[in-house]
């Protein structure tokens, strides 16, 4: 039974809208609530990655940049197999544009792009496409991105695939799209491999889709993209197909995600902690977890936070602050009947304590 009495559901309600399908595929396999932050109601829209951001260049794609400075050979070859010719030019644009050279970088990056070089190309796309150097003009970026992509850049096929969905700067093209976020995922890029699994789930419904995207959630989660370590929590915990040794790796990936800032994987982690879901519980870890989830504005946890505080499960029973966060909660729209009940039954001077506490709570 639930500590948080929470009523299991016959399905899975998700941010995600990869998750949308195991709706129908879970049925009574949850042994715990996953509450959205997100509305989930209607029909579940096609929206690639929309909690990771596009631009701009973030570490790992500065990296995967770098290491692909040097002209390569990639005909008839895998990404695996690609030769690289050393060519000590090609990583001064790189360095300035680490350094915020821009302009010099721009200066460095154009005579290889119009060459065909198409990691200098998307490193074009990115400076107009973020205003670095240069004024910012999305017309130049949709260009140079779409060059790299033709010549086989995996980051300028994901941020193209991005464009192309979006339909803002160059016109919509759903099929170029999803054809370009394939080849990105192929070529190893994290990001368009979290997006084309989630392109394979919303086009199969199902136990089908969740197989055939499986493999693409695992390598981005590997590669640290937090959407993708959540997915996998949530499909190695409540798939029917799925081997006790991904299953039991489940609440692994969960924290994970929930280190990495996820909002809803920490609520969710907090949740399992308490209810022994995945694994041990632990009182106190799920304290804290929903504590930190409270704290960053999620105000399911807010809620729950408030329950915790009343029962003494993780900490000290304290009606003071289970009505400060009941409080909160009430007035983000969330409604309870318990806790108003609890509310009711405080002394006038704990009400008085509680309503002080919300009102100096910032979020």
């Amino acid at each position: 039974m639930s500590v948080l009495n929470i009523t299991p559901l016959k399905g899975i309600i998700l941010v995600s809208t990869i998750m949308v399908s195991l709706l129908s595929y879970a049925h009574n396999q949850v042994q715990a609530q996953f509450v959205p932050l997100d509305d989930a109601s209607g029909p579940p829209k096609l929206k690639l990655l929309k909690t990771i951001p596009s631009a701009p260049l973030d570490k790992i794609e500065n990296q995967a940049l770098i290491q692909r400075a040097p002209a390569v050979d990639t005909q008839a070859k895998s990404q695996d197999e690609v030769e690289v010719k050393e060519d000590p030019d090609a990583w001064l644009a790189f360095g300035a544009f680490q350094r915020g050279q821009y302009l010099t970088a721009m200066e460095l990056a154009l005579p290889r792009a119009q060459l065909g070089d198409p990691a200098a190309q998307t490193l074009l796309a990115e400076l107009f496409a973020e205003g670095f150097g240069v004024g910012r003009s999305m017309d130049d970026a949709v260009f140079w991105y779409d060059q790299a992509a033709k010549n086989g850049d995996p980051s300028a096929q994901y941020k193209l695939a991005l464009l192309l969905t979006d339909g803002k700067y160059i016109k919509r093209d759903e099929a170029r799209a999803r054809e370009l976020m394939k080849n990105a995922a192929i070529s190893g890029n994290p990001k368009a491999q979290f997006n084309y699994g989630q392109l394979i789930v919303s086009e199969n419904s199902g136990s089908a889709g969740i197989d055939q995207a499986l493999p693409f959630f695992e390598k981005a989660a590997a590669r640290g993209i937090a959407d993708a370590q959540y997915a996998l929590s949530q499909i190695y915990a409540n798939a029917l197909n799925v081997t006790d040794a991904k299953r039991a790796l489940a609440r692994r990936h969960l924290f994970a995600a929930a280190r990495a800032g996820y909002d809803t994987a920490r609520l969710d982690l907090a949740i399992w902690l308490i209810d022994g879901v995945g694994g041990e519980r632990d009182f106190d870890a799920g304290f804290e977890w929903m504590s930190l989830a409270a704290l960053k504005g999620n105000v399911i946890a807010q809620n729950k936070l408030a329950h915790l505080y009343i029962n003494g499960i993780g900490t000290e029973g304290d009606p003071v602050q289970a009505g400060q966060w009941y409080i909160i909660s009430r007035r983000a729209g969330l409604e309870d009947g318990r806790l108003e009940d609890f509310y009711q039954g405080l002394t006038v001077q704990e009400q008085k304590q509680a309503l002080e506490a919300a009102n100096d709570s910032r979020f």
